[in-house]
């Protein structure tokens, strides 16, 4: 994999991984949640797989370290670089049990297919494409852009209907949070 430059970890800060200040919305400190993936970690390039460059699969996600309470999980995978406004949203995926432990690498485009059954109940919302499935980086070639999986703990199922965006899931969450995570991978077209 080829390392993302000494510039990363200043640029990640300024843009925010994902935390939630102390006593943010009237919560208590969200817990940090451990997100991984098997074929990928922060700050290093993104496989192409993962990519309109190859496949474009949804890339199988990890997560330890819920909060005690734990009764649902949200997943979105967000480019602060890019967007008006930004960011620009690639996936969305909600109502996602509190038993999971990750996300398979390949979910679903199509919203007829079901889900594995570790995922039952599971929704994919909307990308930045107005479309209910992941679609990966594409950004301009020579220009490194960075992609936030946040991993969300949510104190409560929230039962959601399909068809919701960022916007619309934030204000659903709002208040629920027990705690979040995020893997920040870059990718480069070159």
């Amino acid at each position: 994999m080829m390392r993302a430059t000494h510039w990363m970890p200043a640029l990640c800060a300024v843009l925010g991984m994902g935390t939630a200040p102390p006593g943010a919305g009237g919560q208590p400190a969200a817990r940090t949640i451990l997100v991984e993936s098997p074929v990928m970690t922060s700050g290093d390039a993104m496989p192409r797989t993962y990519t309109p460059d190859g496949p474009n699969l949804s890339p199988p996600l990890t997560w330890t370290n819920l909060p005690d309470g734990t009764r649902e999980i949200a997943v979105m995978c967000s480019d602060f670089g890019a967007g008006n406004p930004a960011p620009w949203v690639h996936w969305i995926i909600y109502g996602i049990p509190a038993t999971a432990d990750g996300l398979p690498e390949g979910l679903p485009i199509l919203p007829e297919t079901s889900m594995p059954s570790e995922l039952a109940g599971a929704i994919q919302g909307l990308n930045g494409w107005r479309r209910p499935y992941y679609r990966g980086p594409a950004p301009p070639a020579g220009t490194p852009h960075i992609y936030h999986f946040t991993v969300y703990a949510l104190d409560q199922p929230l039962g959601l209907q399909p068809g919701l965006d960022r916007q619309d899931l934030l204000m659903a969450m709002d208040g629920h949070i027990l705690g979040q995570g995020d893997l920040v991978p870059v990718y480069t077209r070159f």
